[in-house]
């Protein structure tokens, strides 16, 4: 059994792998940690490129495109480590980055997962989406961070380079806890992509542990790198998610009067799209609430099994108004300029 096994879930990105892989390798190998390829059934011979380069490196063939969920749940059946770390193959670590995330994992056991600083590769003073300086959501279950919220991205001038608990880690770079992943049950194979780490890191919350962000560890984040942020794919399974989430985690006293409001929210960005002529945009967003509807009733059994774990996510940070409202209307560009309450 090794301390930690680092995991990139790889879809044919043989061209990212050739470009990070060997630096993952370079900054991360030492007799106590295992670099994991798990293979979503390439078909651009990524996997064979691996076995034939970096034969150390252990690969893991999956057989088909099981989604970013899916996939680190097969995966993670057949590696045995204390902690796990998701890594995107479009990330281009530093020197050092690993060493501070399992330090802080070892010295707060009460820790199920933790990220580092997450920047832009192509603009690298700059946060980039999937993570920044730790990451966070709202009443309705929108996402953001420290460093960016919606389409806003601030230079790094170290404003957020002091630790602290975060409701969620990034998929794209965090350390999970092995014991509180099985606990809680890992990813959501529902979710297929995008959100199922908010959805695990809630379920972590509600089981007791704590979630945070560690600025001490860095790396370079290209992003988009396997599904465009431009995607009406992506935009159904955010929205769909969305209602995942909030119908799986949402406390009893919250559930129908935030679910409806969210619903509305939802319709009026499919009007929004609309008005723009991004009909794709729109036809997604009812895709979306069809599919969350066809899905009530395992939605139903989900949130009975997520009850078992506890409720005592009433401490994790969560912002108690909306970060729409506060970015469109009030102007509120920044975290610094919002007050984070629970």
């Amino acid at each position: 059994m090794h301390k930690t096994a680092v995991v990139i879930l790889n879809w044919n990105g043989l061209g990212y792998l050739q470009k990070f892989l060997p630096g993952v390798i370079k900054h991360t190998a030492d007799h106590e940690t295992l670099i994991c390829i798990a293979d979503n059934g390439s078909t651009d011979g990524s996997a064979d490129w691996i076995e034939l380069n970096h034969p150390d490196v252990k690969v893991i063939r999956l057989g088909k495109n099981n989604g970013f969920a899916g996939g680190y749940n097969l995966a993670l059946e057949q590696i045995e480590a204390g902690y796990y770390v998701f890594l995107n193959s479009d990330i281009e670590v530093t020197d050092g980055w690993l060493k501070p995330l399992v330090r802080f994992m070892d010295e707060n056991p009460d820790a199920a997962s933790c990220q580092p600083k997450i920047l832009s590769f192509n603009n690298k003073e700059y946060f980039e989406h999937a993570g920044a300086g730790g990451c966070f959501i709202d009443k309705y279950g929108y996402p953001f961070c420290r460093g960016r919220i919606f389409t806003k991205f601030e230079k790094d001038k170290g404003q957020y380079d002091s630790g602290t608990d975060v409701f969620w880690s990034s998929g794209a770079c965090m350390i999970a806890r092995n014991e509180a992943w099985k606990k809680c049950g890992g990813f959501d194979e529902d979710f297929f992509a995008h959100m199922e780490e908010i959805d695990l890191c809630w379920r972590f919350h509600k089981a007791g542990y704590r979630v945070c962000y560690l600025p001490s560890s860095v790396v370079y984040h290209v992003g988009g790198g396997t599904l465009p942020y431009t995607s009406p794919f992506k935009t159904y399974l955010n929205f769909r998610n969305s209602l995942f989430l909030l119908h799986k985690n949402l406390p009893d006293r919250k559930f129908h009067r935030l679910i409806l409001i969210r619903k509305i929210l939802d319709g009026i960005a499919g009007i929004f799209f609309m008005a723009q002529g991004n009909f794709s945009s729109t036809l997604a967003v009812l895709k979306a609430h069809r599919d969350y509807y066809k899905s009530l009733k395992k939605l139903k059994l989900k949130r009975q099994l997520v009850k078992k774990l506890g409720e005592k996510d009433f401490n994790a940070p969560v912002l108690n108004k909306s970060i729409v409202f506060e970015f469109y209307i009030r102007g509120n560009k920044t975290y610094s300029s919002l007050k984070l309450v629970n």
